[in-house]
């Protein structure tokens, strides 16, 4: 994308952000199925996405099938979200998602159908859609935080955090950026810009712990606040980065039209699906520990 038309959408996509955080906020605020039937939206509009980038390579997913478990992840979230990962019957999904797929793929698609990718993308993509979404629920109603004011702030401390991230590697990028990242993934990523995302955000994690240490738990110090700043920088240029490989192997630009000036929901959401686990794991079992 050239500069003149990335100026030319900027003003797009501020308009479709401001949007979408009042909805975002209030969502985190009242957790719950509030935040699960966002969130399993999301997942099947960023499910269908990936079944269509996967039919451009000649794959033929199941999609409805998929599209139905990637909200069903977010929906076994939602209904014990103070449980955890452990206690979300995930893996009965998972062991009846393979069942189903594998059954659908023969009369489906049978051989000529190369059920293998069939059933593998099927698979996959509710997976890396709705079942790495769900984790915004456990992050939101983690055990031990008080109140609906410490929930929202720990489910938007990844949030803010990958907002910041893309910011700084966006403005950074543009202003220094000299040295391509890995051209033949993302050209337009340079070592500057990757760099400057990582300090940035680190700033940032570190004004964010001023917020944690309101509450009574999970409270981060400086250290924790910057080692905090630098996984979720690292997870959130991965996340958009192996969505960069998926569109370029897949040939297309956009994995959607859904938001103006932002592309589809994985173009939104490809590095929350790497922050939001990874920041779960971070409070659940160092700051919680």
């Amino acid at each position: 994308m050239s500069r003149a038309v990335a100026r030319s959408e900027t003003p797009t996509r501020v308009l479709v952000a401001l949007g979408g955080i009042p909805i975002a906020l209030g969502a985190g605020y009242l957790g719950g199925w509030a935040l699960g039937a966002l969130l399993a939206l999301v997942a099947v509009l960023a499910a269908l996405e990936f079944y269509r980038m996967a039919r451009e390579k000649g794959a033929l997913p199941i999609a409805p099938l998929g599209a139905a478990a990637a909200a069903l992840w977010v929906v076994l979230a939602a209904r014990a979200p103070e449980a955890g990962p452990d206690s979300a019957a995930y893996p009965l999904l998972l062991t009846v998602l393979v069942l189903a797929a594998l059954a659908a793929a023969i009369w489906l698609r049978g051989v000529e159908g190369e059920p293998l990718r069939s059933v593998s993308t099927t698979v996959f993509g509710s997976v890396y859609t709705g079942g790495l979404l769900g984790y915004a629920l456990f992050l939101r109603h983690l055990p031990g935080s008080e109140g609906a004011w410490h929930g929202t702030a720990l489910l938007f401390a990844p949030v803010l955090l990958t907002w910041a991230s893309d910011t700084f590697a966006y403005f950074v990028g543009r202003a220094f950026g000299r040295r391509k990242l890995i051209p033949r993934v993302s050209p337009g990523k340079t070592v500057e810009g990757s760099l400057g995302a990582l300090v940035g955000t680190v700033l940032v994690a570190l004004g964010y712990s001023l917020v944690l240490a309101g509450f009574p738990t999970y409270r981060v110090g400086l250290g924790a606040a910057a080692l905090f700043g630098v996984l979720i920088s690292v997870a959130a240029q991965v996340g958009d980065l192996a969505e960069s490989l998926l569109k370029r192997d897949a040939g297309v630009k956009d994995s959607g039209t859904l938001l103006p000036g932002h592309g589809g929901a994985l173009d939104r959401f490809d590095s929350l699906f790497f922050t939001l686990p990874l920041a779960y794991l971070f409070f659940r079992y160092l700051v919680g520990v």
